[in-house]
């Protein structure tokens, strides 16, 4: 036979328990099975020969857990058989039971895994009679044992199988004339081979080979040697002897291939082989090995699973570096960034080829800038590294270094052993030998990865191959990572301009903000946050979050954050604030929703009304280090209903406390709902040291999820060591209102003490509520506050137009001259828009 043929063999015997993989090999193998028949009759002769040359060459590694597969195969091969199995007594010696099978699934012949040893099926007759049992498609249409699938019909033979405590081989065929004579002949060679001892699974109770091990499939307890446990990491006194035990050492995404073989529904009689990897104290998983045969149970003993473990990293050593490849394949493609590209590339070269440093560097212009430095530490590296080079992002002219610059043009590794002649910069990098990896990406080059030992290293040719491959992989990666990083870049910078570039300074209180955007796509994000100062000594705290990732969300998101800060600024309550900023959002007409959370603080009393719509609330941490989810009321998202009522719930801040307002990113993950997010980010509060806010911040930040952006906004509440005097009147439109008004006015500056410039502020006094009540409707309110020397009058009405400064006043005018009075007697003056109206100020200096 050719060996192709025996290549394609090779293959379907791999291709595993799938259904795509079944098919596969049934086509290899009736393609083997054409070109056996193409090969005329003078291949027919010597069939029998060159089974007997193969069967004898199998036969020298008998140690081999694979050999009776291997054995039944060449019944496939030399026979023309479309399925071969080998059946032998159970332990109880009442069933024949299936241990190997090669070929197509026995199941489309009907064939089952065990057969009574007294029954009347050909596998029985054939070990019981021990002679062959030979039936075609009309017998076996006959036969109760066989449920023959419909329009499929083929021959069936059952030899006995001599010595071992005997047992059965079975045979398949499809061809309209089933078995000739010189196919019989290979069968009876195959069912001697097939008698060879094979290695005995391990007893109940009797001690265990090394590597082994017995899992009894219904209670699953297992029997291990102390140098399996070794490999997964495990004290052999504290093991429990559960095979959980061991599965919870193993890597998560090996656990299902894993319980395939240990679980009873899903593993087939015979010889299987997987390799998974286990977790490691310190250090990457490590990759073992599992060859393990189920063998059914008798009366009241239960089916068991036997087999061994062992360290893959000492097998098939050929193909390591494949498998290197294959994993920084797979390592890169969900890589990211730039620094995840180096970590990859690092991973899967300095410990296989146990380097001493690795450095890689991206190309840009005529400069090389280092991404990654492994090991990390400055001492690690020459010392004109650390004295010319940044420490942060180190760069150097490609000039600077002629070896790079001549790999660089070349475009294929270069490897220097030890004391090859090199630049001072890169003869320290490797003293021991040194391997400089241009990376290509198409026509240009992305970087450059340098690879130094200490000690002298001996460079194979298989080391030259995988540096090869894998700076192709990590060129055109690094590619991608850098288009990415430019492009997140570039929109982390227009979502930085959506946001404010600074926070205010807060009397008794300082706040502190954060923003991430998502490392999960390019798009922009909704999250906005906000720290508005308003009258009187409060301030606002807005937080919200704006449905999708888009360009809409983030338009909407900055006129959101606009609304909001307008209609603060004009002095509506927390409630309507809100309110308005709902009704703006329908009127916009938008399919985007969005949820905010809206807190007025009073500075002065350590008192905040807070107001959500479809939002997180408030995170509190008192003084004393214990923390709260605020129970505040909430009302729908904004732009959902148009009317709709967004409560207001009250909150107290002793001075210390900290409050934290987050959007769902921060505590939402796949794996976890919000409230256990919430529940987390308050026990991250309480382990906090609230001196520094921003460094509480880094801290809830250290760990958050990228896969959606992040805004979280703290503000520390001190209290104010200062408070404001303050009194108001309310000026009734009598004749005798402005009369009214000035005595009240000096009543009040007496009580608190002042005795100096009380007539300027009278007159001040008198002209604003003069132009209130004679240019104005509806109520008049006076407010007084007084700090340290600073007085300040603030006069509010109805209507929202501001009093005119005239630009000239003729001697015969009437009015006018108000206003250039109060801007003559005050330090400064102005007006702003508060709710319903406006309000018209004036500060004076006292005792100037």
């Amino acid at each position: 036979m050719r060996k192709d043929m025996f290549d394609a063999v090779s293959i379907a015997r791999w291709g595993g328990s799938t259904e795509w993989s079944q098919g596969l090999r049934r086509c290899l193998i009736s393609a083997v099975m054409a070109n056996v028949v193409s090969e005329g009759a003078q291949a027919r002769g010597t069939r029998s020969l060159r089974a007997e040359g193969a069967l004898r060459a199998i036969a020298i590694d008998q140690e081999s857990p694979e050999r009776v597969r291997r054995v039944l195969e060449q019944a496939l091969v030399f026979a023309g058989a479309a399925f071969v199995a080998v059946y032998v007594p159970s332990e109880d010696g009442e069933l024949l039971c299936l241990v190997e099978s090669a070929g197509v699934p026995r199941t489309l012949y009907g064939l089952r895994d065990s057969y009574p040893r007294n029954g009347r099926s050909p596998v029985a007759a054939a070990h019981r009679d021990g002679r062959p049992v030979s039936l075609g498609p009309r017998e076996l249409a006959a036969h109760v044992q066989a449920r023959r699938v419909p329009s499929r019909e083929f021959h069936l033979v059952a030899l006995p199988v001599q010595g071992d405590g005997g047992g059965c081989l079975l045979a398949v065929s499809e061809h309209p004339d089933g078995f000739d004579t010189e196919d019989r002949e290979c069968l009876g060679l195959v069912s001697d081979a097939v008698a060879f001892p094979t290695p005995a699974a391990p007893t109940e109770g009797g001690e265990l080979p090394p590597g082994a091990f017995t899992l009894a499939m219904d209670s699953g307890r297992v029997r291990v040697g102390d140098d399996l446990l070794d490999l997964f990491g495990l004290d052999p006194v504290e093991f429990d002897g559960r095979v959980e035990t061991l599965l919870g050492h193993t890597v998560p995404e090996d656990l299902p291939s894993l319980m395939s073989v240990v679980e009873a529904d899903h593993m087939s009689i015979g010889d299987r082989e997987l390799e998974f990897r286990v977790l490691q104290p310190a250090g990457p998983p490590k990759w073992l090995r599992l060859r393990g045969r189920l063998l059914p149970g008798g009366e009241g003993r239960p089916a068991r699973l036997v087999g061994t473990v062992a360290d893959a990293s000492t097998l098939r050593s050929d193909v390591t570096d494949v498998v290197r490849v294959q994993r920084l394949a797979a390592a890169l493609a969900t890589a990211v960034t730039v620094r995840d590209v180096g970590k990859a590339v690092i991973a899967a070269l300095r410990r296989p080829l146990r380097a001493d440093r690795i450095a890689l560097a991206e190309l840009e212009a005529d400069r090389l800038v280092v991404t990654v430095l492994d090991p990390p530490e400055p001492e690690a590296w020459p010392e004109l590294w650390r004295a010319e080079w940044r420490s942060e992002w180190p760069d150097a002219p490609v000039r600077a270094m002629p070896t790079l610059a001549a790999a660089l043009r070349e475009g294929r590794a270069r490897i220097w052993p030890a004391g090859s002649p090199l630049e001072r910069a890169l003869a320290e990098v490797g003293p021991g030998g040194l391997a400089v990896l241009p990376l290509p990406a198409g026509n240009r080059m992305a970087g450059i990865c340098l690879i130094g030992w200490d000690s002298p290293h001996d460079f194979g040719s298989d080391e030259r191959s995988l540096l090869t491959a894998c700076a192709g992989l990590a060129g055109q990666a690094l590619m991608r990572a850098r288009a990415f990083d430019a492009e997140h870049e570039l929109v982390g910078m227009l979502q930085r301009q959506l946001l404010p570039r600074r926070l205010p300074a807060l009397p008794g209180a300082m706040a502190v903000a954060r923003y991430l955007p998502s490392t999960a796509g390019l798009e922009l994000g909704g999250d906005w946050y906000d720290v508005i100062p308003l009258p009187d000594n409060h301030v606002a705290l807005v937080i919200g979050d704006v449905q999708g990732h888009s360009a809409g969300a983030a338009t909407l998101m900055g006129q959101m954050r606009t609304a909001l800060r307008a209609y603060a600024v004009e002095g509506h309550p927390p409630d309507v604030v809100v309110a308005h900023a709902n009704r703006l959002l329908m009127d916009m007409d938008s399919d985007l929703f969005a949820t905010c959370a809206y807190v007025d603080i009073d500075l002065e009393e350590g008192a905040a009304w807070c107001v959500r719509a479809g939002h997180l609330p408030p995170v509190l941490r008192y003084p004393d280090g214990t923390t709260e989810i605020a129970e505040a009321e909430g009302g729908p998202p904004l732009g959902v209903i148009t009317r709709a009522d967004f409560p207001m719930s009250p909150l107290r801040l002793p001075p210390g406390t900290l409050i934290a307002l987050v959007t769902d990113g921060l505590v939402e993950t796949p794996d976890a709902d919000i409230d256990e997010g919430m529940d987390r980010l308050a026990g991250q509060l309480a382990a906090a040291a609230p001196g520094d806010p921003g460094l509480v911040a880094d801290d809830l930040l250290g760990n958050a999820p990228r896969s959606d952006d992040v805004a979280l906004l703290l503000l520390r509440y001190d209290g104010m060591e200062l408070r404001p005097l303050r009194e108001s009147w309310t000026v009734w439109r009598v004749p005798q209102a402005v009369g009214h008004a000035r005595r009240f006015a000096r009543r009040t500056l007496r009580s608190w003490g002042v005795t100096e410039d009380i007539d300027a502020v009278l007159l001040v006094v008198s002209e604003l509520v003069t132009n209130a009540l004679v240019h104005t409707d509806g109520r008049v309110r006076m407010d007084l506050t007084l700090v340290n020397n600073r007085l300040r009058v603030a006069i509010a009405d109805a209507s929202p137009r501001s009093p005119v400064r005239p630009t000239s006043i003729g001697w015969e005018a009437t009015g006018g001259r108000g206003i250039l009075l109060v801007e003559a007697l005050s330090a400064t003056w102005g007006t702003l828009p508060v709710s319903g109206g406006k309000q018209v100020w004036a500060e004076l200096v006292l005792g100037r």
